[in-house]
């Protein structure tokens, strides 16, 4: 049996890109067709040619998104595949609303571009999207990959009900990604309702959540509805849930389950209408293998696992997110500030511990400590010096000592004195582990002298299991204490 040629639209006004794009269509055996235009694009389309379309978004005479839903119209079965320069979350968002295959952000890598298409041309997609306008409110700022890849993570689900856990680290902007979920969702006219676990004392988690009755319980003088009364119809989100006492998940599970509550007090069964969204900054699953966490909520929370990416893992995004925060400080009637180069190269240099939450605190505090309308890097270096140190507390001394900064920084001015020491780049092989190596032998030295040799211990302070730490101990010669439990 003769194998289908497929034939690809390519909608884009770059015509390197259509060239390039084009040849990599072409040694998969497949037919171009080209469209310079929005014209030319729905005129392909509308007269039943080709069998997938890759369109940018900014075309002369048109935008390829706001076209979509009425080439989808006339051919639902048509899946298109979205390319753009404009990286945000917004994009993905409209395109994965407005019925497309799939998002991809410009620049793209090709081989990715070619499996994305093969899984495109398998997919009978019948699935005009529901047509709304996103704008250009991004809650989310930055054009990194990994940001990239959040950003088609969450349009892929936003338009369900699925229950979302969003992990990452405290300050890298987990309710920023929930509230962006709801008001792209079909949820978005009705309330978004955040509560933080880990800042309601344990007695009063339940009333917090499901509300309570008049005379319930000491202190209870009315009728209070509770957060899931208070987001109904919208999203609740709940923030640090791996801080929710077993009690209280017991409670959570069984709402989730049966899909209705009862106030604290109360005997009406109320049915639950909210979408969950969950947050957190600790590792659920040791929890569930410590007993902190039920494992049964941890599966139901855990439908849709989305990770948000640490500012040291994007920073790319920093002199964008920087850009927000002083526009947002001079919003708070702080005076007008821009960053130098090097100010700009000295904040991608850090690795922010705490995050999106710290660069923002910190250029908060120069925009009102310092007079210079352009900030420099020197400035940057003594207010992230001044913060490390007072994070550092007795350790201040040791720090200055290692050139100031965290850790991170130590380590990165050894490899930097290192690499100036072979200038012809002829390094030896094999660098990657004895760095570790490094670092694993006098930090395991440190806890098991701490624990005076007590292995259990040592395993629990480093958080490893204790054969692991035992292989450890003996790859790396730790000989004093390899013979103590």
């Amino acid at each position: 049996m003769k194998q289908k040629t497929y034939s690809i639209i390519v909608a884009d006004d770059d015509i390197a890109i259509r060239m390039v794009v084009g040849e990599a269509m072409r040694q998969e055996g497949w037919i171009v067709l080209e469209a310079e235009d929005i014209p030319e694009l729905k005129r392909l389309v509308q007269s039943g040619q080709g069998d997938l379309v890759l369109s940018d978004v900014i075309m002369p005479s048109g935008n390829g998104l706001d076209v979509l839903p009425e080439l989808l119209e006339a051919r639902p079965e048509l899946p298109f595949v979205i390319m753009s320069a404009q990286n945000t979350l917004s994009t993905a968002m409209t395109a994965s609303s407005r019925g497309a295959y799939e998002y991809l952000p410009k620049p793209f890598d090709i081989d990715d571009l070619i499996s994305i298409v093969k899984k495109a041309l398998k997919t009978n997609t019948s699935q005009a999207g529901q047509v709304q306008d996103l704008g250009e409110d991004n809650l989310l700022i930055g054009r990194s990959q990994p940001m990239q890849d959040l950003y088609k993570a969450m349009a892929r689900v936003v338009q369900t009900e699925l229950t979302v856990l969003i992990a990452g680290e405290s300050g890298t902007g987990k309710e920023l990604v929930a509230r962006a979920m709801h008001l792209h969702g079909p949820r978005r006219d009705n309330p978004f309702v955040p509560v933080n676990m880990a800042a309601i004392p344990k007695e009063l988690i339940e009333s917090e959540l499901f509300g309570h009755e008049r005379g319930a319980f000491t202190g209870a003088e009315s009728r209070t509805l509770g957060r899931f009364g208070q987001a109904k119809g919208g999203t609740l989100f709940l923030d640090e849930i791996g801080d929710m006492p077993l009690e209280a998940q017991t409670r959570l599970l069984r709402v989730l389950q049966e899909g209705e509550y009862r106030t604290v007090g109360g005997n009406s069964v109320i049915k639950s209408n909210v979408r969950i969204i969950a947050a957190t900054n600790k590792n659920l699953r040791d929890q569930v293998r410590s007993g902190d966490f039920r494992e049964d909520l941890f599966f139901r929370l855990n439908v849709v696992p989305l990770t948000l990416p640490a500012l040291r893992d994007r920073s790319e995004d920093i002199p964008a997110l920087a850009i927000h925060f002083l526009e947002k400080a001079v919003e708070i009637g702080l005076p007008k500030k821009s960053l130098s180069r090097g100010a700009q190269n000295t904040l991608m240099a850090f690795d922010w511990p705490g995050n999106v939450r710290e660069l923002e605190n910190l250029l908060q505090r120069v925009c009102a400590l310092y007079a210079e309308d352009v900030i420099s890097g020197d400035v940057i270096k003594t207010e992230l010096e001044r913060s490390t140190s007072d994070l550092s507390g007795g350790l201040s001394p040791l720090i200055a000592h290692m050139g100031g900064g965290n850790l991170s920084q130590t380590v990165r001015m050894h490899l930097d004195q290192y690499f100036d020491h072979h200038e012809d780049g002829l390094l030896p092989p094999g660098l990657y582990q004895r760095i570790l190596r490094e670092i694993e032998r006098p930090l395991i030295q440190k806890v098991l002298s701490i624990t005076k040799g007590n292995q259990v211990k040592a395993s629990e302070l480093l958080g490893l299991n204790r054969n692991t730490l035992r292989k450890k101990i003996n790859e790396l010669e730790i000989s004093r204490y390899s013979k103590r439990s």
